[in-house]
């Protein structure tokens, strides 16, 4: 059975919106682009190692549109070019009907057994990136078992936050942490 984990990049205050472009979210989120003083060779590769478990990726519908516009016009030299063009995709979508980035589909039926499925459908890590209106769902259904954020050094007092109201605390197991030098903290919990 695999693992459903979420990957965020975050700052201190949980802001997840806009974080590698002014022009990648909402027009009147004032910080887009607040991620690229932070970019760090630890970051990176952690990055790469995490795919060393990830068989599947799940996608909200604007991620997947951002990151398909990129990632599949990098080189194949690019470890994370290669990976991410290669594994399946899945998409949480009721509006896009084509798939223009290889590897990529529909996620079918309603969300929670949907992802169920998923998860009982093969081995590994099942990865979540970006997506916080897709994670905020998953978090509510209880389909998610681990989380790795890079939280940043960065107060912004607004944007879109990770995580809203909860109906009931969810407690975490800390697993591990790595500090780059331009002082993200990569965060990894499992959901007890």
């Amino acid at each position: 059975m695999r693992t459903l984990m979420i990957v965020e990049f975050v700052t201190l205050d949980g802001v997840m919106q806009g974080f590698s472009g002014p022009d990648q979210d909402d027009p009147g989120f004032r910080h887009g682009g607040w991620g690229l003083p932070y970019a760090d060779p630890v970051a990176q590769q952690s990055g790469i190692e995490s795919q060393n478990t990830t068989t599947a990726y799940l996608f909200g519908r604007k991620t997947y549109q951002l990151l398909a516009a990129f990632w599949p016009h990098q080189p194949r030299e690019n470890a994370m070019a290669a990976h991410l063009n290669d594994t399946p995709k899945y998409v949480a979508t009721r509006t896009l009907t084509s798939f223009e980035w290889p590897n990529s589909s529909r996620l079918e039926g309603e969300l929670a057994p949907a992802v169920r499925a998923l998860k009982e459908s093969g081995e590994g890590t099942v990865a979540v990136l970006g997506s916080g209106a897709l994670t905020r769902q998953l978090v509510a259904e209880g389909l998610v078992d681990a989380y790795t954020l890079f939280v940043h050094p960065l107060l912004l007092g607004s944007g879109e936050r990770l995580f809203h109201t909860l109906d009931k605390p969810i407690p975490l197991r800390f697993q591990d942490v790595t500090t780059t030098d331009t002082g993200v903290l990569i965060v990894n919990y499992t959901v007890q």
